[in-house]
């Protein structure tokens, strides 16, 4: 990306970090985008055009109830911003940035050009769903279009105020660290733990997850607790929503959440081989615990919904589909585990196909 030769280095430097990170974030989340587009196409083009909506809704609401609607639209859109805050600036980037003698008026202008570039993708979504509804212009929005279309640019307008403040306290410093107790004299008496494998997977694996910048452990919760609540509401017959799409949210989630925990697994092995080949044990049983652990939270929640059926439903549990599904469902997710040597476009179609097959068995279950 060429900048103009008028912008100053200091906001030059922050627009190409910026511009950097979404082409990193672009590039991991490729394989997620294809299996996204593949099934939802069709669903994507329609929450497109309702990106807009609030806005023409709340003008016809008492105004506490509009501002509501407003605010949270605004919340909703700077939502990525927040997801992507690390990635725009990564910690030991924003430690430098602070240490340059800049002016606050330059730093609040190259926070609001980074956010601006954020918004502006939004932006043109938000302006295709506005001249969507103008075009069709239903009866109830040709009173309330030119209002509507103010409110929907002033959630626009907020949501950038906010991504503006979300860049700009990236960059504030950290709270300082708490005074360290003294170390004691004492006796290190090393003890060998009882089940070493499991010991250095949550060492190795479990604990890098968590720690620092690695977004892994919460992408992960956020997956399983999609999987789990979309398969509660699946079974439990949730009204107002068609069963044919929370089956197929259910079995997406369950794939995916085994694909991106395998993924996840398979780097960070990546990362630690030099250092277990040169360690004085075998670490292939290491790797294939963790690598089974990543089928964990998928069979969890399979187990979970067959305790479901039993105590609400038992017929539906004995049904040949259930146990078809079931067995689907394991097979599918122990080949995208067991077969790591699949090329990314081969993955890709694995994850598709097993979601297709999952989703066109479990439509058979209420049937």
């Amino acid at each position: 990306m060429r900048l103009p030769c008028s912008f100053s280095p200091y906001l030059a430097l922050r627009l190409r970090l910026a511009h950097h990170a979404l082409l990193q974030f672009a590039a991991s989340v490729t394989s997620s985008v294809e299996i996204f587009f593949f099934l939802a196409g069709p669903v994507l083009l329609g929450l497109l055009s309702v990106i807009a909506l609030p806005g023409f809704l709340a003008v016809n609401k008492p105004w506490p109830a509009a501002l509501a609607i407003i605010g949270t639209q605004a919340l909703l859109t700077c939502l990525p911003a927040w997801l992507l805050r690390k990635r725009l600036l990564p910690a030991h980037t924003a430690a430098w940035l602070r240490q340059l003698p800049l002016p606050p008026r330059l730093r609040w202008q190259a926070d609001i050009a980074v956010a601006g570039l954020l918004m502006l993708p939004l932006g043109l979504a938000y302006a295709v769903s506005a001249a969507i509804w103008l075009l069709q212009s239903p009866p109830w929005l040709r009173p309330v279009a030119a209002p509507g279309t103010i409110a929907t640019i002033g959630a626009w307008l907020l949501a950038w105020l906010l991504t503006t403040l979300i860049v700009a306290r990236r960059l504030r410093a950290p709270r300082p660290a708490q005074t360290a107790r003294p170390a004691t004299m004492s006796t290190y008496v090393p003890q060998q733990p009882r089940w070493r494998s499991v010991f250095l997977w949550r060492q190795l694996f479990w604990l890098p997850f968590w720690r620092n910048e690695n977004v892994i452990g919460l992408q992960q919760s956020v997956l399983l607790a999609t999987a789990g609540a979309s398969m509660l509401a699946w079974l439990l017959r949730m009204p107002l929503v068609p069963a044919p799409l929370l089956g197929l949210l259910a079995s997406a989630s369950l794939v995916i959440v085994t694909d991106r925990g395998d993924k996840a697994v398979r780097e960070q092995i990546a990362v630690l081989r030099p250092v277990l080949n040169a360690w004085p044990l075998a670490s292939t049983a290491l790797t294939r615990l963790a690598c089974a652990a990543s089928l964990l939270p998928a069979f969890a929640v399979l187990l979970g919904a067959g305790a479901l059926l039993y105590a609400t439903d038992p017929a539906a549990l004995q049904q040949r589909v259930t146990t078809v599904y079931a067995l689907t469902a394991s097979v599918a997710l122990l080949a995208i585990v067991g077969l790591p040597r699949l090329t990314a476009r081969g993955r890709v179609a694995l994850v598709v196909l097993s979601i297709l097959a999952l989703s066109a068995i479990g439509s058979e279950l209420w049937n």
